[in-house]
């Protein structure tokens, strides 16, 4: 298994005056890329409820970007956190750490995670989460309103690790390119999925997924080309992609490592109509 301990973070600070204002970072109709180099102090944003915590928001329901989901990178300091931390009973959420120690607690039962740790939060949780540590804790927060269904009771709450999640090898590909999946696809409880996808060196997505899904990927480690819609597009560790329904999409993992990205998806509902 990949050793999941290296996961790229926001830098933070600000670029010095003598730095030229070109980047990578791009808006368009079936994409966006919101580079590591623009996730800076200054865009950051703060929350009711939270103590001690400040994040990056890098994805929100709007006109034009994405419809189903929003992402924060929340970072907490020590003895930082909430006791009120999700203001819509209708949302669910999952938690993946990427720096330093969080104690997450569920209904009274307590989790302390480092990184690599995973928490699904379905929608009414109670739970409340506290920085630990002398340092900050770093997590990525994704939040997608419900869909419920009638017959299907959602999905319960749990807590896990990428450590203790074997990758999936993709059919054809020689085990070069693998999903981590922390649900059963075939879950219908479920109607969003948080994967970690695994590219080696010199990997492909060797063909133009065009499909229903809206996606939102954050690069946590090394680098690749990635083909988006009529463009291909260089992208690296702490870098973000969103990319709306039917956005064609492939890629090359760079290396010299392997290329992971989390990934958000929305999955098993019908289309509303």
């Amino acid at each position: 298994m990949t050793d999941p301990r290296s996961y790229a973070r926001p830098e933070g600070g600000l670029p010095p005056q003598s730095q030229l204002l070109s980047d990578r970072a791009v808006f368009t109709e079936a994409y966006a890329v919101i580079p590591r180099g623009v996730m800076r102090d200054i865009v950051t944003s703060y929350l009711p409820h939270w103590e001690k915590t400040r994040l990056w928001v890098i994805a929100r329901p709007m006109t034009g970007f994405a419809e189903t989901f929003s992402h924060y990178i929340m970072e907490v300091a020590p003895g930082g956190g909430s006791t009120r931390p999700e203001p819509d009973a209708e949302a669910q959420g999952v938690l993946f750490v990427i720096q330093g120690a969080v104690r997450l607690t569920i209904g009274g039962a307590v989790y302390d995670m480092g990184p690599g740790g995973y928490a699904y939060l379905p929608p009414g949780c109670d739970w409340q989460l506290e920085g630990l540590g002398a340092g900050p804790a770093v997590f990525h927060w994704i939040r997608k309103a419900y869909e419920a269904v009638e017959g299907i009771a959602p999905p319960e709450a749990f807590v896990t690790n990428e450590r203790e999640v074997a990758p999936t090898p993709m059919p054809d590909c020689g085990g070069v390119w693998a999903t981590t999946r922390f649900v059963d696809p075939s879950d219908m409880r479920h109607d969003m999925h948080v994967t970690i996808v695994t590219l080696q060196p010199g990997g492909v997505i060797p063909f133009m997924e065009t499909h229903v899904m809206e996606h939102g990927l954050y690069v946590l480690e090394g680098k690749a080309v990635y083909r988006l819609n009529r463009d291909w597009v260089e992208v690296e560790a702490g870098d973000y992609m969103w990319l709306r329904a039917f956005c064609p999409q492939a890629c090359y993992a760079g290396g010299p490592g392997p290329f992971r990205y989390l990934l958000y998806k929305d999955v098993n509902r019908h289309m509303a109509l």
